[in-house]
């Protein structure tokens, strides 16, 4: 393959670029910052999510010094709508970790396999966007429409949306189709057990189950977020690699911001306005006829949503206590 063939509108050698960085990640995350199933302090987990939210916005820096100043704009747009999307999916891992009752020291594990998971099923996922984006524009305002729609949704529900492991049709699925063990068997996801008739017989653990519903809880939320991106700029290179780079600190993200989820009760409406913010300038440019709003005053109006809703949330939960 030569490394200046174009690969869905960048060069292959860019493509291998981000594809080297996020593979030296994966193995630096789980073979030197976390070896061995111990409990991950907040500490560690700011650290962690500075060191990947360093990465990403430097990586905004590659962007601009190959593409230029526009799309990395763009490339930090999505970085930032994908990084905040993917908090409001942090509540949805602590009620999945908490309906299994996951031990905090396996939790890494289910979220480290689940990242991977995360990393293909978006891979699918922004490939047939940009296929149907690039076949058929008018998909835009389908995407910008559905983002609007989502967002007022989000606003009149407020929290009654938050996901119920336990009224998941997936979950029920998953225990009338497998064998489950009744308990965790150390780390692992599958073991080897004596069935009824006294046969070894495979069976999963409530690990993996927790496991499949992380990924399936990804996929809805890829529902909005993948649309969202696309509503920033139609660059594939651009759409993977931001959400990709946001999705990579969500484990430290996790237990970083897991013992603090109270205090984010405005996140959710700030969330909401940012995707009938980001829908609406499509429909809007596209009815007007006139060009899409400037990266620049994008990210601008993006950071002072999501800023306000952030420190609302502070300033109104001051002093309050996580729920038990």
């Amino acid at each position: 393959m030569e490394l200046s063939m174009l690969i869905m509108g960048q060069p292959a050698w860019m493509w291998l670029t981000f594809l080297a960085v996020v593979v030296v990640l994966l193995v630096l995350d789980l073979g030197v910052l976390n070896k061995g199933d111990e409990e991950i302090g907040v500490r560690k987990s700011l650290m962690l999510s500075l060191f990947y939210i360093t990465i990403g916005v430097a990586f905004g820096g590659f962007v601009w010094m190959q593409l230029g100043q526009q799309p990395a704009l763009e490339y930090w747009t999505g970085f930032v709508v994908e990084k905040s999307l993917a908090m409001d999916n942090v509540f949805v891992m602590a009620t999945i970790f908490g309906f299994f009752a996951v031990p905090r020291h396996l939790q890494h594990r289910v979220l480290f396999w689940g990242i991977l998971g995360v990393i293909v099923l978006r891979a699918i996922m922004i490939g047939f966007g940009a296929t149907l984006v690039q076949r058929y524009e008018w998909v835009l305002l389908v995407f910008a429409a559905f983002l609007i729609f989502t967002g007022i949704r989000m606003l009149m529900s407020g929290h009654e949306d938050d996901a119920d492991p336990s009224e998941s049709w997936m979950l029920s699925w998953l225990t009338r189709h497998m064998r489950v063990t009744n308990g965790f068997v150390g780390n692992r996801f599958f073991v080897r057990q004596p069935g009824p008739s006294g046969k070894a017989l495979l069976y999963a653990t409530p690990l993996f189950v927790a496991l499949v519903a992380i990924e399936f809880a990804d996929l809805i939320f890829a529902v909005d977020s993948v649309p969202a991106i696309f509503a920033i700029t139609t660059d594939p290179y651009l759409v993977y690699t931001s959400n990709i780079f946001a999705i990579l600190g969500l484990r430290a993200l996790y237990f970083a911001l897991a013992a603090i989820l109270h205090r984010f009760v405005y996140l959710k409406p700030a969330l909401a306005i940012l995707l009938i913010f980001i829908g609406g300038k499509v429909v809007v440019a596209d009815l007007m006829g006139i060009e899409k709003v400037p990266p620049a005053i994008s990210l601008g109006v993006t950071f002072v949503i999501l800023a306000a809703g952030i420190a609302w949330s502070l300033i109104k939960t001051r002093g309050d206590k996580p729920a038990h």
